[in-house]
């Protein structure tokens, strides 16, 4: 059971806020979207004011609604924040973390793995999403941890660790650049190319490098899953992602990953997030410091903290 601290009238039009639509958000409520309206109704004659500007294709936000948003939101970080510390006086120990899709199979899977070993009667919670989607259930207060590569620095959450996690050339062992020091992206695509979808990280700081030296390539392999995307990898193939994405395969000698010789491809993050002041219950910390360990001794040489 999730506890609610405020009124159904901001429940509701909590939902609205988020879904942009009464009809959406009376299907996630699980009640008619008459109750829906009313509710909202009732707030905003309360208030004397409206919350939102009603449009043909939904509902958004107007300055008083974007306050009054805000204050829910709080209200419910602090309420959430309460549930956990009680949870932690009755013994009951959880953890939630968030993560991009390239850590959730090997480097966070042995994290959690050596977590449970330390501390078998928490409960871990693993949400997997989209890099802007783990500061939104972060600023929420949805998920206690965040691991995400970034280009920017991040705004409303914590951040706990920074290292600089350049994009490298990911070959399967016995590839012609496998031992290769450095290459170009000029001689990257020369290969098959397997890349993630136009939006991540990894493909971002790829193409741009390509675009400043006039390089074109049509790849041969496209998708929004790492670990897929490594399992249909080739022995020609050549496939740019962080090391931290297939630091188990490194470690195992299946795959080489070789650094690229652009600055552009340097000029990237990797953040290990926390909520915005917000103090770590134990077992919260816990996996924070054990995520810490992890890529200090996985990234060692492949990426170097930033000063904070």
């Amino acid at each position: 059971m999730r506890l609610t601290f405020y009124s159904l009238p901001l429940r509701y039009f909590a939902m609205v806020a988020q879904t942009a639509s009464v009809s959406e958000a009376a299907r996630q409520l699980h009640v008619a979207a008459s109750a829906v309206s009313r509710q909202l109704a009732r707030l905003e004659d309360e208030l004397g004011l409206p919350l939102f500007e009603r449009r043909p294709r939904g509902m958004a936000l107007n300055a008083a609604g974007e306050r009054l948003l805000a204050h829910v939101r709080a209200g419910t970080e602090e309420a959430g924040f309460l549930v956990e510390q009680l949870r932690g006086l009755g013994g009951q120990q959880r953890v939630r973390i968030a993560c991009t899709e390239g850590f959730a199979t090997g480097f966070m899977a042995a994290t959690a793995q050596e977590f449970r070993r330390l501390h078998p009667a928490a409960q871990l919670e693993l949400q997997v999403a989209a890099p802007a989607q783990i500061n939104q259930l972060m600023a929420r207060g949805e998920a206690d941890v965040g691991l995400k590569y970034s280009l920017a620095p991040e705004k409303g959450v914590r951040t706990l660790l920074s290292v600089q996690a350049p994009v490298l050339a990911v070959v399967r062992e016995g590839h012609q650049w496998a031992r290769r020091r450095r290459i170009s992206v000029v001689e990257a695509v020369e290969c098959p190319l397997v890349l993630g979808v136009v939006g991540t990280t990894s493909r971002h700081l790829f193409d741009q490098a390509c675009h400043m030296r006039g390089v074109s390539y049509v790849p041969a392999v496209v998708g929004n899953m790492s670990p897929a995307l490594l399992s249909m990898l080739g022995a020609q193939d050549l496939m740019p992602a962080g090391f931290l994405t297939v630091a188990h395969e490194v470690a195992a000698g299946t795959l080489k990953a070789v650094p690229f010789e652009e600055p552009e491809l340097q000029q990237r993050r990797l953040d290990l997030l926390v909520q915005q002041e917000r103090h770590l219950l134990p077992p919260v910390q816990a996996f924070a410091d054990l995520l810490a360990a992890g890529i200090g001794r996985f990234g060692k040489r492949r990426v170097r903290t930033r000063p904070r």
